[in-house]
């Protein structure tokens, strides 16, 4: 069976790239977004509306359909004004793949079983074709924070992390929640801002919580402490940071 086939693909092509081919040795990372659009065919006509300039590489639909928008080799224009580890601008190393949901300002709600299952697909697909390591599979709230949320909190990383396909920490859920209510010293948050960055987040010059530093801390929520995300720092989410740069 043809990839194309195995993937559940269909060509759609946007003229929303980059016209200069990259290397393949370039793509280094996958970002994960959801389209947070009300209606599903309109999200995909202003990723191939020349007047938006956005796109991505993948679109999936909500019955798992698997568009495919973008060549790989060109840089698609999904991340915008973005930074994880030492780079900046993840839109020249990075594929992109936008996950039809109504996100947060439309009725946020689960991905359908359909679409993650085209999802894991794609992602094996992609890994192994680009040698891509399971930590830089990321979602659009890790690399711009201060700007975006999805794909959010009800994104199965957990599920894909337990296919190999994305990190996510081995500590008992269940005994860590209880630490919710224990605040951090001063100390003890600068450990943690130490660790986000570490894990790949922008580096914190100042720990006191400004409002971007509060919306790292949301995205980190989304990502890896799905159940409570309210910016606040407690032990829960510094025993998760600890966890998560040990593996």
């Amino acid at each position: 069976m043809s990839s194309k086939k195995a993937l559940n693909l269909s060509r759609y092509y946007s003229i929303n790239f980059n016209k200069t081919k990259r290397q393949k040795k370039s793509i280094k990372f996958i970002i994960i977004h959801y389209t947070g659009m009300k209606k599903e065919s309109k999200a995909i006509q202003k990723l191939c509306d020349y007047r938006s300039k956005v796109s991505s590489h993948y679109f999936i639909k909500n019955n798992g359909k698997t568009l495919n928008l973008v060549p790989d080799l060109y840089e698609a224009w999904h991340a915008g004004n973005s930074r994880w580890k030492k780079f900046k601008s993840l839109n020249q190393h990075s594929i992109g793949i936008e996950i039809n949901n109504p996100g947060h300002d439309h009725g946020y709600k689960k991905f359908s079983s359909k679409q993650i299952l085209s999802l894991i697909k794609l992602l094996r697909h992609l890994i192994k074709k680009y040698k891509i390591e399971k930590k830089d599979i990321l979602g659009h709230s890790d690399i711009a924070p201060s700007r975006k949320k999805d794909p959010g909190e009800k994104f199965p990383w957990k599920e894909l992390s337990k296919k190999k396909l994305c990190i996510w920490h081995n500590l008992n859920e269940n005994k860590i929640k209880t630490y919710r209510k224990t605040r951090l010293s001063s100390h003890n948050e600068n450990i943690f801002f130490k660790n986000l960055h570490k894990i790949g987040f922008r580096k914190i010059k100042n720990i006191n919580l400004d409002q971007n530093n509060k919306y790292m801390v949301k995205a980190f929520q989304r990502r890896f402490r799905q159940a409570l995300v309210n910016g606040k720092i407690d032990l829960e989410c510094l025993l998760i940071s600890k966890n998560l740069i040990k593996s």
